[in-house]
């Protein structure tokens, strides 16, 4: 085994199942707590890569555009909520699914208007554009290295906010039973809102950090918000740490079996059919691990606790 490759391949996994992870929690709070279905998430994933880059080229430095960016995507997602999510919450999840479809097809056609239908790259500083040697053969992207870095430190972030702040006490005590968290004086729809807004900051930041490697482009959150339900199905509905080890658990899984399923099967079977059958498998392999998790733990590996 090349030990190179697969130690470079595991960090591309880590990469992507933090990205999956700040797509996922926002996903996941929003669902767990508000009971929405948002399919426009991936949308706010898309409107922040496009913001970003916007930025990037009219202030001239991708990590101050990231920072102003950041904000804007919260107060979409804010008014996403007040004018879409808010008039459904009483709905049934067919018409949040056929709503929030609606909300996708018009910030696509929106992002068209205003961006164009070609994508925009993203330049980064020089400093972000090099790549680090280790062991005089292993080359590691350094913007890869800050998307981990990053990805890390907003998950600590969030652990701190969910569990050792007054925020997040109203967030956990919503999620558990908010018709008591409203009888008991809280401003429910403000914090309904709050939610909605943190969770599109989190998918706008992983376009932001995603943008200078794939570029902006039109419908790029349509994929991700796929991966992320399955995400937030395993990990369990509602559960931070869940939606975290979930979102590592796929990315590993998806970028190591598009590496190395080819090799495993050609263990049992003609290089051909391993070379012709591997790239099918491991597409499906998030869906098969999601499929198994549904029939043996319908509630996620870790469901939040819920009194």
């Amino acid at each position: 085994m090349d030990y190179g490759l697969f130690f470079i391949q595991a960090l591309n996994g880590l990469q992507l199942g933090l990205l999956l992870f700040l797509v996922a929690s926002g996903l996941t709070l929003v669902f767990g707590i508000l009971d929405f279905v948002n399919l426009a998430h991936g949308s706010l994933y898309m409107l922040g890569a496009f913001i970003c880059a916007s930025l990037t080229f009219a202030l001239g430095n991708y990590i101050l555009a990231l920072i102003v960016a950041l904000p804007i995507a919260g107060l979409l997602g804010y008014g996403v909520e007040r004018v879409i999510a808010r008039p459904l919450y009483a709905r049934n999840h067919l018409d949040h699914v056929l709503g929030t479809f609606g909300v996708i097809l018009v910030l696509d056609t929106l992002a068209h208007m205003i961006w164009g239908p070609a994508g925009i790259a993203v330049p980064l500083p020089n400093w972000l554009n090099g790549q680090i040697v280790l062991g005089g053969t292993l080359a590691i992207p350094s913007f890869r290295l800050l998307i981990i870095a990053m990805g890390l430190a907003t998950a600590a972030g969030l652990f701190w906010l969910v569990n050792y702040t007054r925020l997040g006490m109203l967030i956990r005590a919503g999620a558990s039973n908010r018709t008591m968290v409203a009888a008991l004086g809280v401003d429910i729809q403000l914090l309904f809102g709050l939610v909605f807004a943190l969770g599109a900051m989190l998918a706008g930041l992983a376009g932001m950090l995603i943008a200078p490697i794939t570029e902006a482009s039109i419908g790029m959150g349509n994929s991700i918000i796929i991966t992320a339900f399955v995400v937030i199905i395993v990990g369990g509905i509602g559960s931070m740490k869940g939606a975290f080890i979930a979102a590592l658990l796929i990315g590993m899984i998806d970028t190591m079996g598009r590496s190395f399923l080819d090799n495993i099967f050609g263990l049992v079977m003609s290089p051909t059919a391993a070379e012709t059958s591997a790239p099918a498998v491991s597409a499906m392999l998030i869906y098969i691990i999601m499929a198994v998790v549904l029939a043996l733990r319908p509630q996620g590996l870790f469901p939040p606790k819920v009194r």
